[in-house]
């Protein structure tokens, strides 16, 4: 089981105080800030900047309340797990993971079809933070706690993640414009309107579909910068930078102040259900009869 302390930790950070965290653990404020400062002494980290006005996390609290509450979760889905096992129960969910970047429309789309498939299939949505760290942890351990995530891909991302991909689709790299930027008010843009222009790319590497539309782009003379993952982060840079930022079809609604505007070419990208390369029985037949379904 996990340290108790965690759960106290998140509770503590959730209220901002440790009088309120102690309301709502019932236990008195005093012991809830013996298990705080027993935790920041074990693990030799400060977790709250401690004021006048209540509790504030520090940039490493921040990051650690991530990953607590990731261990949280996850030790609540391994019981549960055992507890099936144990009483010689068979699952009939598959567990999909969703984040803001990785939500679950793709199982939406073809719910109807199937359900009349697998008509007692049910599906477990389980949320987690997609950041680095967890996302290629959840990838590497897929069939542990979430069976399933949709997501883009290409052979080299599913080898270094160690998981396998049941394609639905190919999904449009996209052109994502600040709206304060003068391309915004294009109604279609070429490559030679970017020429001189500076536009993020996620890194090279990543993805060999990307990296063959930025080779091509900036041989057309534009200027490339890299971010590290598709999240809000890469969002927000695009906007206080200013700058145009590549995107993929879907994403439309991710940012409130970036405009999408039309372009004249037609990259696209590999997105699929990213799964264990041993999917259990029931993971195997969904992921069959997805494959029937998109085939047709």
């Amino acid at each position: 089981m996990f340290d108790g302390r965690l759960e106290t930790f998140i509770k503590v950070a959730e209220c901002g105080s440790f009088s309120k965290a102690a309301e709502d653990l019932f236990i008195t404020p005093t012991a809830v800030m013996k298990q705080i400062n027993a935790l920041e002494k074990e693990i030799s980290v400060t977790l709250f900047e401690r004021t006048n006005h209540g509790l504030r996390l520090t940039k490493a609290g921040e990051s650690y309340l991530q990953d607590a509450r990731y261990i949280v979760e996850y030790s609540d889905r391994a019981v549960e797990k055992a507890r099936e096992i144990d009483g010689g129960e068979s699952r009939k969910s598959i567990r999909i993971g969703v984040s803001a970047m990785t939500p679950a429309r793709f199982v939406l789309d073809l719910w109807s079809q199937i359900q009349s498939c697998m008509p007692n299939l049910k599906i477990e949505l389980i949320p987690y933070e997609n950041n680095p760290v967890n996302a290629r942890e959840i990838l590497k351990n897929l069939g542990q706690h979430i069976d399933a995530v949709g997501g883009l891909y290409d052979d080299n991302f599913l080898t270094d993640r160690g998981c396998s991909a049941t394609h639905l689709y190919d999904k449009k790299l996209l052109l994502a414009v600040p709206v304060s930027n003068h391309l915004s008010g294009e109604s279609i843009i070429t490559a030679k309107k970017l020429r001189g222009e500076t536009v993020l790319f996620i890194r090279r590497g990543w993805n060999v579909y990307i990296d063959k539309m930025r080779d091509e782009l900036e041989g057309e003379g534009v200027l490339t910068k890299d971010f590290d993952m598709f999240n809000l982060a890469a969002y927000n840079r695009a906007v206080a930078q200013n700058v145009p930022i590549i995107t993929v079809e879907g994403w439309e609604d991710v940012h409130p102040l970036l405009k999408f505007v039309p372009t004249d070419w037609d990259y696209r990208i590999p997105f699929g259900v990213l799964h264990s390369p041993n999917p259990s029985k029931l993971v195997k037949r969904f992921l069959d009869i997805i494959e029937k379904i998109t085939a047709t």
